[in-house]
């Protein structure tokens, strides 16, 4: 049990908050652990709760996992529109939402493994919210490009696709090198490459 569970044993909390601090307290277990090895009686431990309490917010152990899957999401969805947010020029865009990838992947490792790599996704409850990560990124994206480029929405959204898979692929594969090369260096070479393509980014050599 954590310090913080300690002092929190035997304090009433406000629902949202006492919920906060029991998915936090599944995402150490979720991460130590996998969903299989985890269990009910070690998650209410780990939180400084009993296992009453842990129930009346958790029916089971997937309703738990779903619930904190389901948060990953949300973050990595508000980092990308978050992105697209941050300026009108789309050339800034571009590296932005790149950046927005590279940052949830090496933010937390168990979030990002959740979302992209989840065992469970034989549960269509699992599937849908893993499906939800990319379907939510890409119906942003195809908003601004449609927006901004003038192209019809088939067109925006196969791009759209394109950087979310770029973005998201090189994230991983530069966490999986034990970052081989500084954040930076990573997303300016990825968005650039989503920017001008091969061609024109990087041109033939002589």
């Amino acid at each position: 049990m954590t310090e913080m569970a300690r002092l929190a044993r035997g304090v009433r909390l406000p629902r949202t908050e006492r919920r906060a601090q029991l998915l936090a307290a599944a995402q150490r277990v979720f991460a130590a652990n996998g969903y299989h090895a985890a269990a009910m009686d070690e998650i209410a431990e780990e939180a400084g709760v009993s296992k009453p309490v842990l129930y009346q917010h958790f029916p089971g152990k997937l309703d738990l996992y779903i619930a904190l899957l389901e948060s990953h999401v949300d973050e990595l969805v508000r980092r990308v529109k978050e992105a697209l947010d941050s300026t009108t020029d789309n050339k800034q865009r571009v590296p932005a939402t790149v950046g927005a990838f590279f940052d949830f992947v090496n933010n937390d490792a168990g979030a990002f493994r959740m979302v992209f790599e989840s065992d469970l996704r034989g549960e269509p409850a699992v599937q849908e919210a893993v499906d939800r990560a990319t379907s939510a990124s890409v119906d942003a994206i195809t908003e601004t490009i449609t927006a901004d480029a003038g192209l019809d929405e088939d067109k925006a959204r196969l791009l759209a696709v394109g950087l979310v898979g770029l973005s998201q692929v090189s994230a991983r594969f530069w966490l999986a090198h034990h970052k081989s090369m500084s954040r930076e260096e990573a997303v300016a070479l990825t968005a650039n490459l989503a920017w001008r393509g091969i061609g024109g980014g990087f041109p033939l050599q002589h």
